[in-house]
């Protein structure tokens, strides 16, 4: 298989050449696994690594890069995979930040647990990342470094690695909560 621009040329199952849309291949590609936009989101909601489901669609020859090229938005996969397979709504990383900010789902948690929430909140606004969130090895980074050590954030969720993953979780259902 080959992208030539907005074009993908792949063999099919009679090895006959075949050349479609980039945007066509891919909601066929996506459609083959999840028929409808509801099983979509089942999946996309019950699996708690999201980028399981982005590897098996990629597996299957789901080209996300050239996608978010072509749109030129600032979309996370799972905005990328509804728009392109079942013609939704886009919301860029930016405006599901912001939902997530103006519902301040944060208020159960103190000052320091909340900065470290709004600085992930961040980080996914700014890189996309979505799976790497929930690991607390991303306490030793910057801005988290900076905030303290990871045992100290940790323990400002409870003092448990799996307080800590579940707030980040509760975060990422957040992020998804009005999808669709």
């Amino acid at each position: 298989m080959r992208v030539l621009t907005e074009r993908i040329e792949y063999l099919d199952e009679n090895g006959k050449l075949v050349t479609e849309s980039l945007r066509d291949y891919s909601r066929r590609t996506v459609r083959e696994q999840y028929a409808s936009l509801d099983a979509f989101l089942r999946r996309w909601r019950g699996e708690e690594r999201k980028a399981t489901i982005i590897q098996e669609l990629a597996e299957e020859g789901l080209l996300l890069e050239p996608l978010q090229e072509e749109l030129g938005l600032e979309l996370d996969p799972f905005d990328l995979i509804c728009h392109i397979a079942y013609d939704q709504p886009p919301l860029s990383r930016r405006e599901r930040a912001a939902r997530v900010q103006k519902q301040d789902g944060f208020s159960r948690y103190g000052p320091q647990a909340r900065a470290v929430l709004e600085a992930l909140l961040e980080k996914y606004q700014h890189e996309g990342t979505i799976d790497d969130l929930a690991d607390v090895k991303i306490l030793q980074i910057p801005p988290f470094s900076a905030m303290g050590t990871q045992i100290e954030l940790v323990r400002h969720f409870g003092g448990k690695k799996a307080d800590f993953e579940q707030a980040v979780h509760d975060l990422q259902s957040a992020l998804y909560a009005e999808a669709a």
